[in-house]
């Protein structure tokens, strides 16, 4: 064997071990990548129960209902659509009606977004990328001082 074909032999080894490395570590990834859907989106989407992504919008004013055990229900709404979560857990200091929230968990059988864990904005000024640009792409976006940001 010449030394141009013992390189290119050494060359062409390497890269099957590199591509077999990539292969294996975009097989783990596959099973941890979340897709992020508006209410809107998840409905036009034909989402099926189990599949894991998360859900965000705004927190329907009057939706929160809360029962024993940390039993959290609310409504997550956009322009469109709305689709009723339920969380069992401590819910964020910040969360409450009106604000942007994006909960991270399936859809259940009967429709309901069964959540596993709730984010909620962190100050006034603040809501999550991408309700801000599913609100944005919706036509409904306004920032806090009321003026239309769409344009």
């Amino acid at each position: 064997m010449t030394r141009k074909q013992r390189r290119l032999t050494l060359i062409g080894a390497a890269g099957c071990v590199i591509a077999l490395a990539l292969g294996l570590v975009l097989y783990a990834m596959s099973g941890t990548i979340t897709f992020f859907f508006s209410p809107s989106e998840a409905v036009a989407e034909g989402v099926k129960p189990g599949t894991r992504f998360r859900l965000g919008g705004l927190v329907k004013d009057g939706s929160i209902l809360r029962e024993d055990g940390g039993k959290v229900s609310f409504v997550i709404m956009d322009a469109n659509e709305e689709i009723r979560v339920d969380y069992t857990g401590i819910l964020p200091d910040l969360f409450r009606e009106g604000q942007g929230v994006i909960a991270e968990g399936a859809l259940d059988m009967g429709g309901a977004f069964k959540a596993d864990s709730i984010l909620a904005k962190h100050d006034e000024n603040y809501m999550p990328r991408e309700v801000a640009d599913s609100l944005k792409k919706q036509g409904h976006w306004q920032d806090q001082y009321g003026n239309d940001q769409t344009k």
